[in-house]
């Protein structure tokens, strides 16, 4: 079992977006959040989550933390002793996609972060979470702490990420790939293609989840998880 676990949140999300993991696992591992909102590419981003990391770790990240975790595993995979993939996808963005993503920078500029933030929510969460008034508080209040230069850098970082899925061979580490059965950002099939492509890894699809799995359905994700740091 590894002695470290650097989680990484996903876009407009921090420490919260990972909470009921840490309070479960916490007493278990020695628990490192990532600060991802400082630089615009993920080079950086992966370097500077390296520098603060410990040696040697067991890497997990959620969405745009999954971007960055397969940054990491292109740059150091010598340091990640077990990686878990959770609601990420390992292919670039389309045109369409980072059309909207400038949209949604110039949205928040103009307005501030919580309306691009109030915007994405139904998207981010199963359907019959879309009304879930917590769910959503809690997501507007990362997005908050955020701010818009945050999210302007995170957003560029994700627009011109690789394309991963030619490296995922490479990976040889104890890997879990997780994805919400419901999630309509990274959806299942992307989940399978990065499974199928990481030799010995293993796929959980959750029942009744979106994308922000961590907190839709934390207790599925938190067993994940123990199981992945056990084995």
């Amino acid at each position: 079992m590894s002695n470290h676990l650097v989680l990484i949140p996903g876009l407009l999300c921090t420490d919260a977006l990972y909470s009921p993991q840490t309070a479960a696992l916490g007493a278990r591992v020695a628990i490192h959040i990532a600060d991802h909102r400082a630089h615009d590419t993920m080079l950086a981003l992966a370097s500077a989550i390296l520098q603060a990391a410990p040696e040697r770790f067991a890497l997990a990240g959620l969405s745009m933390g999954g971007y960055i975790a397969l940054e990491i595993m292109r740059t150091a995979p010598e340091r990640v002793e077990r990686l878990a993939l959770l609601n990420t996808s390992a292919r670039p963005d389309t045109s369409e996609q980072n059309e909207n993503r400038r949209r949604l920078i110039a949205l928040a500029e103009r307005k501030g972060v919580g309306v691009p933030a109030r915007e994405m929510f139904p998207k981010l969460v199963a359907s019959a979470r879309s009304g879930d008034e917590l769910l959503k508080a809690a997501f507007l209040e990362m997005a908050e702490v955020t701010g818009v230069q945050g999210f302007a850098n995170q957003q560029a970082a994700i627009m011109a990420r690789a394309d991963n899925r030619p490296t995922l061979v490479q990976i040889t580490c104890p890997t879990l790939v997780l994805v919400g059965e419901e999630d309509q950002l990274t959806p299942p099939d992307l989940a399978r293609e990065i499974a199928e492509g990481v030799a010995g890894s293993r796929l959980a699809v959750v029942p009744g989840s979106g994308h922000l799995s961590t907190l839709e359905a934390p207790e599925a994700v938190t067993a994940a998880l123990k199981t992945w740091l056990e084995t």
